[in-house]
């Protein structure tokens, strides 16, 4: 926490992953401040000494609160959840809680890390490989959420796997993958980008997103 007294997330404005937190922090009401790292400019900036002290994986995002520094996004949101239960990111009923936790994994941990910036710069056609990925992942993804969805991802409540699912349906769409195979995600995706929480959280809304990508 800054001197104020308020968290600092240090984010990057294009990062599925600080957009989660984001979300999560704007859903909840909490306000924060924000440190921009570009992991573009100077070679990185998540790879910096003074970066590297608040997160020594070099990845964003990083959550100062309560006096400790978080990472990982899921960590960091159930944190949030435990500490700030309301309004809840995780259902009540344990079954439909699992549900929500483990589509958050298929995303966090099964489709998202194959074409975030740190694997891409490892491949060749950065292109084909982010989109068959995420492919892949969506047509699991899709079969899944016809058991589990109402408005949204589970039931009608907003939950940790929408916080999820919006993001990745943002990078899809950077990637040019065809989304028509996938009704059930993109409507809850356009019922989710309908919620203040979720637009003002948009990377295009950032204080460090470029001028000519804000919206």
């Amino acid at each position: 926490m800054d001197s104020s007294g308020r968290p600092v997330l240090y984010s990057y404005f294009r990062s599925s992953c600080s957009w989660r937190v984001r979300i999560a922090l704007a859903l909840k009401g909490i306000a924060y401040d924000q440190e921009p790292v570009n992991l573009l400019k100077d070679g990185g900036q998540q790879f910096s000494t003074e970066f590297q002290a608040v997160n020594p994986m070099q990845q964003v995002p990083a959550l100062k609160i309560d006096g400790i520094i978080l990472s990982q996004s899921l960590a960091i949101i159930q944190y949030l959840e435990e500490t700030r239960p309301n309004p809840r990111l995780l259902p009540q009923d344990l079954k439909k809680r699992a549900q929500a936790r483990m589509i958050s994994d298929h995303i966090v941990s099964g489709i998202q890390p194959l074409q975030n910036l740190t694997f891409l710069k490892q491949v060749g056609e950065k292109m084909e490989w982010a989109q068959h990925n995420i492919t892949c992942g969506f047509k699991a993804l899709e079969q899944i959420l016809q058991h589990t969805a109402g408005r949204y991802c589970i039931g009608d409540e907003v939950s940790m796997a929408d916080l999820c699912l919006v993001p990745q349906v943002h990078n899809a769409e950077r990637f040019k993958v065809d989304l028509a195979p996938y009704p059930t995600i993109t409507r809850i995706n356009k019922a989710l980008l309908e919620l203040e929480a979720f637009q003002v959280s948009h990377p295009c809304r950032q204080p460090d997103t470029p001028a000519e990508l804000r919206a």
